[in-house]
Parts: structure tokens; sequence; C-alpha cells
């Protein structure tokens, strides 16, 4: 095994590129180049107790927001509610109605009440839906 020394310690992967002579005996010790530090867990690194976490408060799609009129009837008549729970409200129902095409599940064919919500629309595909309940959800 050549040693290697200077500028081509590091052209020489997995060799043994740095060495350290001992300071008792004339041997030479070897210190592989791979070698890394390893990092240990403090306790302070540990997560919180739960007496000092908050909640926090829903932000976004998680937010309830005021609904339209229409929306507040399919709804039956709540009057703030966060996205996210209208859209799984409205596949219940279409679920429930069994509103969903035979032939194709990705589109879901409307009843009157659904129309009320989809502006009218007869067919409305599954990924529509977020986009026409929007115009619902007030600022």
């Amino acid at each position: 095994m050549a040693m290697s020394l200077g500028v081509f310690s590091s052209f020489l992967p997995g060799e043994m590129t740095s060495f350290v002579k001992s300071s008792t005996s004339a041997s030479v010790r070897f210190v592989p180049a791979n070698l890394r530090a390893v990092r240990t867990v403090t306790i302070s690194a540990v997560s919180k107790p739960a007496a000092e976490t908050k909640k926090r408060e829903p932000r976004g799609i998680m937010k309830p927001r005021r609904v339209s009129p229409e929306m507040q009837a399919f709804l039956g008549g709540v009057a703030e509610i966060p996205r996210t729970q209208a859209l799984k409200e409205i596949w219940a129902y279409i679920k429930e109605q069994n509103l969903q095409d035979p032939a194709d599940k990705k589109v879901i064919v409307c009843d009157e009440k659904l129309k009320k919500i989809f502006a009218g629309k007869d067919r409305v595909g599954f990924l529509e839906i977020a986009g026409l309940i929007s115009p619902h959800f007030l600022k």
C-alpha cells in the first residue's frame, strides 16, 4: 500500500490519506479520510413538555370563513366553516346520493342542490370543485 502525501492526498478516495506520528515510537498510524464526527443529542434538543407548547390559530384553508347564502343552505345553515370541512361535506353528499358518473368516476352529475353551488352546471369534474366553491367563501 502506497502512502499518499501532499497535493495528491485529496485525489485518492478510500485510501489512508492523513497520518500522525506517534510520539513514543517511530511507527506511523493511519486515519481514514472518510471518518466523520458523531453528533449527540442533548436534553435541550428533546421536545418541550406539553404545557409549554401552544395551539396556534388555524390559517389558510383551515381557517373558518363566512359563506354565501347558497352554501349555507347546502351545509344546513352553518355561517362559518373552513374550506376543507366544506369540501368534506360536499363529497359526503356526493357519495351519499351516488352522484358520480358510473362510466367515469371523476365526473359528478349534479342534482338541483349541487347546481346551486356549482354555478348551474349539470356535470362537474372533481378537479373543478375547489374552483367552483371559491366564490362562496366571503372575505
